[in-house]
């Protein structure tokens, strides 16, 4: 048997690591490493590269792939209509069909200084927990707004006054390299204004959050929730101030608390509950397991509004759309890395590693082997996140607990497809509400616990930036 010294110099050759130490150097791309989704990873890298179906999908399953696909791009329309399997729309909502807010299965962004309405971001409402909301809290995770509710819907059904405007205006915030480089990051102020049903609560807690990618779900929702545990686990036991943290979330369907993995604070457990949200909040449609409009007791117009219910009081969103929106979100393919074994991109990866980035970022898993659908079973995935809550630091705190989650605690985002965001989504704006104009402004904007991995970013010069850059625009 080979010594432990000579089986670890193996494993670092098989990885493509130079050296196995606490910043290893990458020399080469690792096997299966530009297969992000493992055998359902897509190679297009066009416009429509994330709204491909995983590539191991049968042409026999590929029909409800595309009918879940018409659910999720058409506009659902206003009731009474003759358009009965798409009416009921409203009264209070942020867009009209899900690609308003995932434009070609992509990343939304804040609104223009001119936009009518914010369209691919929306506000989140809260106000401070109290032991007498004890019951919501555990069932919807915040105390919603009481005249405006959890969500701010910027338009409406005619005969209903939508909730008002979204505007962002921004600050400049100049940060410092250590080369003397200087880069100007953008503070966000949100702004409400034409307040159509009064003013607010005074302690009222404010969220915007831009819709993001809709690649991989179905993947992502089959990592083992052992593995996600262990992640929180190791990083505890490392002990070098990266302490993520599951939240815990309420299952409409089960009815109790569970792992949260979906959603900017990990608020919701499963795509289908995702799923059942966006309809309600984004486009007040209801489902059978939220069977009410999103009106809150002092929206009387809102609540008295027609409806798209069915004669039998069946839900607007009937259980067959339902299952087939699902099926197309599940298997939304990731696409293929480019680039893998370019020498900037791997000196990027090292960089990467350098800097503490993979402590969040976690690269790679195994998915299921009973996974919702059998593609999407025993694949080796890359989304480089390990779907736990970390405290961001002040500057990205939106001082609103979700759940578990504090005012300064995000979800670890999934930086698969990442670099395509432009070719996709015509943008380069990222974080949870679109702030950052670039991947590194979004780098630089990391604080709390990601405060070192930022630190020595700015000790980077111009080539190792470059370098990060090229392997982050590679995922």
């Amino acid at each position: 048997m080979p010594s432990l010294p000579l089986r670890l110099s193996a494993l670092c050759l098989a990885l493509g690591l130079s050296a196995c130490d606490d910043a290893p150097r990458f020399t080469k791309a690792e096997p299966g490493e530009a297969r992000s989704g493992g055998s359902a990873t897509v190679t297009k890298s066009d416009r429509n590269a994330f709204s491909l179906p995983s590539a191991n999908l049968p042409p026999s399953r590929r029909v409800d792939f595309s009918v879940g696909n018409s659910f999720f791009r058409s506009p659902w329309v206003i009731a009474p209509s003759t358009t009965t399997a798409r009416d009921g729309l409203g009264p209070l909502l942020n867009t009209n069909a899900c690609q308003g807010c995932h434009i070609k299965d992509g990343r939304g962004h804040p609104p223009a200084p001119d936009a009518v309405n914010a369209v691919s971001m929306l506000v989140r409402l809260s106000i401070p927990d109290a032991p007498e909301f004890a019951k919501v809290i555990e069932q919807t995770g915040v105390v919603p707004e009481p005249v405006y509710g959890g969500q701010f819907q910027d338009m409406a059904v005619p005969g209903v006054a939508p909730e008002g405007k979204v505007r962002v205006e921004y600050t400049p915030v100049p940060v410092r390299f250590k080369d003397g480089s200087v880069v100007e990051l953008q503070q966000p102020l949100l702004q409400l204004t034409q307040l159509g049903y009064g003013p607010m609560h005074p302690d009222t807690r404010f969220s915007a959050r831009v819709a993001p990618p809709m690649i991989g779900l179905g993947l992502l929702e089959a990592i083992p929730e052992q593995a996600i545990l262990a992640n929180a686990a190791a990083q505890a036991k490392e002990g070098n101030g990266i302490s993520g943290r599951p939240n815990r979330v309420w299952d409409d369907a089960q009815q109790k608390t569970v792992l949260g993995r979906f959603g900017w604070k990990a608020g919701q457990p499963s795509l289908n509950q995702q799923n059942v949200h966006a309809f309600s909040g984004d486009m007040g449609l209801t489902t059978r397991l939220r069977p009410f409009d999103d009106c809150t007791d002092a929206q009387t117009a809102c609540k008295q509004a027609p409806n798209g219910n069915g004669p039998d009081g069946e839900p607007e969103v009937s259980d067959n759309i339902l299952r087939l929106v699902l099926f197309y979100s599940r298997n939304l393919a990731v696409p293929a890395r480019r680039g893998v074994d370019d020498p900037q991109v791997l000196a990027g990866k090292s960089l990467f590693f350098q800097a503490g980035c993979q402590s969040c970022h976690t690269p790679k898993y195994t998915t299921a082997a009973d996974a919702a659908e059998p593609e999407l079973a025993n694949q080796v995935i890359r989304p480089y996140s390990d779907l736990l809550l970390h405290d961001m630091g002040e500057g990205l705190a939106d001082h609103r607990t979700e759940f578990q989650a504090t005012g300064r605690e995000w979800r670890t985002p999934p930086l698969w497809g990442i670099g395509l965001t432009q070719t996709v989504s015509g943008h380069t704006r990222f974080l949870h509400d679109g702030r950052a104009r670039d991947l590194l402004e979004a780098v630089l904007w990391h604080g709390g616990e990601a405060q070192k991995a930022q630190q020595q970013v700015l000790s980077f010069d111009a080539g190792q930036r470059a370098a990060l850059l090229a392997f982050l625009n590679s995922l």
